[in-house]
């Protein structure tokens, strides 16, 4: 029998990538993408599509009774720098469509869930460098104070109610397909098209704000990879790290400067500046690819390759 998959948020950054690929894994027929309005044409046309707010429970079971859901994909959140602006529904959207999730797994609606982490669960009192996976995590963000109880809420779920949920904690994500979604490491994919456009870019941080960051190619990798991963291989269910390359404003200006001499940045960091600064420089991942074979594919060389290849293109 086939896997019948929802994707809450499925119109989102990350969403939008994680649609087609699944589709293409699973059947698109299989693969019902929603949203809480018909936001990305690509993702309503390519298969089936459903108008879903992800704060109201009895939509949700409605949907994975109407279409008998297996494995639910929970995408929808506000990003940190757009969550800043408005602290109180962040933390009533990223929570409550967690926990209506885990409620109708618990009610064994839903046989898996995947829930999105961050790195932003860490804060400034966490170790900057190759942070563990286990450390001190004192998020200054809504977001990620959200992002650091729901991996409570998650491991809690499991333990208590045998909840079969997964989770990773994303870097910085860049994608040429989808453009940034108010994160605070958006620079990363905003200089790309700025790069292609105008030949120059002004940073919202400083030059050497060295942040983890991850191509989507790989991270749609490692959120397939850990949902297909055999239960008894996935340990934490909390969240796992996951880590593929760690730049600055400054590095990635000058590799992008191999490919448009011209490029030319300048810098005015914001607020933004003081969520970066409170994150992780580089992660330590050695119990994702221990555990359930996580590795990355793409380094800043070959992403930025990829990127204005696409970009160009586009």
């Amino acid at each position: 029998m086939s896997t019948k998959i929802l994707i809450i948020g499925a119109c989102g950054q990350i969403g939008t990538e994680l649609t087609q690929k699944l589709r293409q894994a699973y059947g698109t027929e299989n693969v019902i993408a929603s949203d809480i309005r018909k936001l990305n044409t690509d993702v309503v046309t390519s298969g089936p599509f459903e108008v879903v707010n992800a704060l109201d429970y009895n939509q949700i079971e409605s949907l994975i009774e109407k279409h008998q859901i297996d494995e639910v994909y929970l995408m929808a959140a506000l990003l940190s720098a757009t969550a800043e602006k408005n602290p109180a529904f962040a933390w009533d959207l990223n929570m409550n469509s967690l926990f209506h999730v885990l409620n109708l797994a618990k009610a064994g609606k839903i046989k898996k869930i995947f829930w999105p982490s961050s790195i932003a669960v860490f804060g400034p009192t966490t170790p900057k460098e190759q942070t563990p996976q286990y450390t001190i995590m004192e998020p200054s963000t809504v977001y990620g104070i959200s992002k650091q109880s729901g991996e409570r809420w998650c491991e809690y779920y499991h333990n208590i109610y045998g909840v079969d949920v997964r989770s990773i904690r994303y870097p910085g994500l860049i994608s040429w397909s989808s453009p940034p979604g108010g994160g605070t490491t958006d620079y990363a994919v905003d200089i790309y098209y700025k790069a292609l456009e105008d030949k120059k870019y002004e940073c919202f941080l400083s030059e050497e704000t060295k942040m983890p960051m991850m191509y989507m190619d790989d991270a749609i990798k490692a959120t397939i990879g850990i949902m297909q991963a055999p239960s008894e291989n996935v340990k934490i269910r909390s969240s796992y790290n996951l880590a593929a390359m760690s730049f600055t404003p400054k590095v990635i200006a000058a590799e992008i400067k191999k490919h448009i001499p011209e490029f030319e940045i300048t810098y005015a960091p914001d607020f933004r500046q003081k969520i970066a600064d409170s994150w992780p420089a580089s992660i330590d991942d050695s119990a994702a690819r221990a555990d359930w074979g996580w590795s990355h594919e793409f380094d800043l060389e070959k992403m930025t390759t990829d990127m204005l290849n696409h970009l160009s293109k586009k």
